[in-house]
């Protein structure tokens, strides 16, 4: 039997009864009832079933139904429209017509952005899934910590090696000796698809733009958790928004806020354009946080061309953001426990004691470290994204959204985290591409 990870009924049943602890529903009756059938209420992973789980599909089909049919008591909006209301301080967009509108910007900087993203994302790749003492013990075993280099193999001893493998799939191309240019990933592949939406569709581009660009040029095999069920619920009609909804328990999860880099880019000094240009393309596949992480991380990004400080960046990602919800506080209180406490580690420790409750690649804790992490690196690009990775939860994907924001900050990386001018990437057109030529081309968007 084929196991399809992130898509099967009885694989999702435990992830929305998750959800719904963290969004205040009661549910303890469905879940008294899967549990008496014989499932589970927080898989370890998905499509990890064991032999016979084929057996509860009927029933995790009614009960995805059921737990659907239950209304969230937080006031968490979706629609933008809400979202703005529901955020006093939203920001004014710029206004007037490009390209004189548009604040001057180092072209520096956006290279700077594009080598972040890349390098704090590759940092990232061969530890991912690895809790945060296996990603410490891997760099103290091979002189490496704290972080100041890619990780790699050698010296590493056999024991360290067997309780904390590498991401199986990452550690062939992104270890310090085998790193050959920038290896394919989707915190990488998503940010084309937006610079492919804004060159394809303009300013204007729309939530089934970004569906129909997905069927067009995304491999199915190379989405995940909410973006492969939003996949599955394009081929079977269902449209968007309805996409975030349909039997999808990931719909909170860190997918969208690893999707609007370029948003931001195309849009600096000016958050609330990129904020609304996230929110376009997250509605396909998320809700409530998972949007607000979206929203956040084109905000940063927009900030981060012009901004002369972390501070700034970040206030910029929260001031789009509304102050009742999760992801503003996990963020706000994240941010001052950075700035306060001079030990990193201390600072993951509360982060992770406050979040021990969601999943690895949810979205609230995810944007907490990062914005931990940038506030904490006052700056500096190592200690940056080496801070993200150290936070041992979505390691390529925080790290590549800090790497962003510091690229940016900087205007450019430093040598030892320049990687050969060569993006792997399975979308059409843009194997083998160069970060100058993204870079330039992004650049042209952001003046269109």
């Amino acid at each position: 039997m084929i196991r399809l990870t992130w898509v099967q009924p009885e694989d999702l049943v435990g992830h929305e009864l998750r959800q719904a602890a963290e969004d205040g529903r009661d549910v303890r009756e469905i879940a008294a009832r899967w549990r008496a059938a014989g499932g589970h209420d927080a898989p370890p992973r998905a499509g990890a079933s064991e032999p016979g789980a084929l057996r509860l599909r009927p029933l995790a089909e009614r009960l995805l139904d059921e737990l659907a049919a239950i209304q969230s008591p937080l006031d968490e909006p979706t629609d933008l429209d809400a979202i703005i209301a529901a955020t006093p301080a939203w920001p004014a967009r710029r206004t007037g017509t490009p390209p004189g509108a548009v604040p001057a910007v180092d072209p520096a900087r956006l290279l700077g952005a594009w080598e972040g993203r890349a390098a704090g994302c590759v940092l990232g790749k061969p530890v991912e899934k690895i809790p945060r003492e296996g990603v410490r013990e891997i760099a103290q075993a091979t002189g490496n910590w704290p972080i100041r280099g890619w990780f790699t193999a050698r010296g590493l001893p056999a024991e360290v090696a067997a309780r904390w493998p590498w991401n199986r799939r990452s550690a062939v191309n992104s270890l310090a000796e085998n790193i050959d240019g920038v290896p394919e990933d989707d915190d990488l592949n998503y940010p084309l698809l937006a610079l492919t939406v804004l060159e394809r569709h303009g300013r204007g581009f729309t939530t089934d733009d970004v569906a129909k660009l997905w069927l067009d040029e995304l491999p199915a095999g190379r989405t995940f958790t909410a973006e492969r069920v939003a996949y599955r619920n394009l081929l079977s009609g269902v449209e968007p928004p309805e996409t975030a909804t349909h039997r999808n328990p990931f719909r909170e999860w860190i997918g969208a806020l690893i999707r609007t880099d370029v948003y931001g880019w195309v849009n600096p000094g000016d958050p609330a354009t990129a904020a609304e240009y996230a929110w376009r393309d997250a509605r396909l596949t998320h809700t409530a946080n998972g949007v607000y992480g979206a929203m956040f991380a084109a905000a940063l990004c927009a900030q981060s061309l012009v901004a002369t400080s972390v501070e700034e960046v970040v206030a910029a990602g929260l001031s789009v953001v509304p102050p009742a919800s999760r992801l503003h506080d996990a963020v706000r209180r994240a941010a001052e426990d950075a700035a306060s406490e001079p030990d990193f580690e201390r600072v993951l420790d509360r982060l992770h004691e406050r979040h021990a409750g969601l999943h690895w690649v949810h979205t609230i804790n995810n944007a907490a470290l990062v914005a931990a992490a940038l506030v904490h690196g006052r700056g500096d690009f190592t200690a940056s994204i080496a801070g993200a990775v150290a936070g041992g939860w979505d390691t390529d994907s925080a790290g590549a959204t800090v790497g962003s924001v510091a690229g940016a900050l900087n205007g450019g990386v430093p040598a030892r985290w320049k990687m050969r001018n060569s993006l792997a990437s399975s979308l059409t057109g843009f194997d083998g591409i160069g970060l100058d030529e993204l870079a330039r081309r992004t650049g042209e968007l952001m003046q269109a």
